[in-house]
């Protein structure tokens, strides 16, 4: 039996998806097939039942599979530790970011650290909140770049930095031309939102009923780059991450007044609790704490 087999049938039984296990291990869908039935006929047993409409472990693969992840476990702290003595700093990082860290945040971040380590290979997803968190828990990906993070005994959180928050506009709207804006002074006005459920959403609006400031949800979006195009549009306000209008605010194609105040975002990454970092994983979380 191959540790490499025994991989692809752990992910297949986290993932319930034979393309998603492809994906994850670099092979076709054929190949994981083969793998598992490779593994079938080594134990001379059923480890999946296969239907169209269900997917399902049977006693033989749930056994497998619960032994299996610890052996991988292990052989992932051997493989972690012999590379920690040799010094040597390669492999892969597979990163789920919302999408205003991944598109704004962590380029500068990945630029620095492919040039220090050019053997590591950095796989980044962009993913609303909900499936960064369903990523880094079926093992999907390694890391989770959120903001707001949720703590659960489920994941570690490394704290990251804060981002700065601004009020976003057109440069012709008439708060565009204030060097910093009360919240008070939001009141009333039409807000292009994101989605309530959004941990963003959620932490803004706590900020603005904190302040008593009522605002006029006009438009709400799943994603900062839809949020940024209804602002050139001038369809109303929002408040962002500094980092996330840079490039508009260059451009002149929006305008990002400061908030009076001590307003930001925190970021912060998650991984499984029981996931054994490699040296590059170690070394990308050191990366992203600092300041670039």
């Amino acid at each position: 039996m191959q540790i490499e087999s025994l991989k692809v049938f752990c992910d297949l039984a986290e993932t319930e998806s034979f393309t998603r296990t492809a994906q994850i291990n670099g092979v076709s869908q054929s190949a994981v097939s083969q793998a598992i039935s490779s593994l079938e006929r080594h134990f001379n047993s059923l480890l999946i039942e296969r239907s169209k409409k269900n997917f399902r472990l049977t006693t033989e693969g749930e056994i497998l599979y619960n032994h299996g992840k610890e052996m991988l476990q292990t052989y992932a702290a051997f493989q972690n530790r012999m590379q920690e003595i040799q010094h040597v700093i390669s492999g892969e990082i597979r990163v789920a970011a919302v999408y205003s860290v991944g598109l704004h945040d962590l380029p500068p971040y990945v630029k620095r650290f492919l040039r220090d380590y050019p053997d590591v290979k950095i796989h980044v997803e962009y993913r609303r909140a909900n499936q960064v968190y369903e990523g880094v828990l079926g093992n999907i990906v390694d890391l989770g770049l959120v903001a707001y993070p949720v703590h659960d005994p489920r994941w570690e959180v490394v704290t990251l930095q804060k981002d700065p928050l601004v009020l976003a506009c057109h440069p012709q709207h008439p708060l565009a031309k204030h060097k910093t804006i009360n919240l008070k002074a939001l009141n009333g006005q039409r807000f292009i939102s994101f989605e309530p459920d959004m941990p963003t959403r959620k932490a803004l609006d706590k900020i603005l009923k904190g302040q008593k400031v009522a605002v006029e949800h006009v438009m709400e979006f799943d994603n900062i780059e839809t949020v940024k195009r209804a602002l050139e549009l001038d369809c109303g306000l929002a408040i962002v991450p500094a980092a996330s209008v840079k490039q508009e605010v260059a451009m002149q194609t929006l305008a990002a007044v400061p908030l009076a105040g001590n307003y930001f975002r925190q970021l912060g990454a998650i991984y499984r609790k029981s996931k054994a970092l490699s040296p590059a994983i170690k070394q990308f979380l050191a990366l992203l704490k600092e300041p670039i």
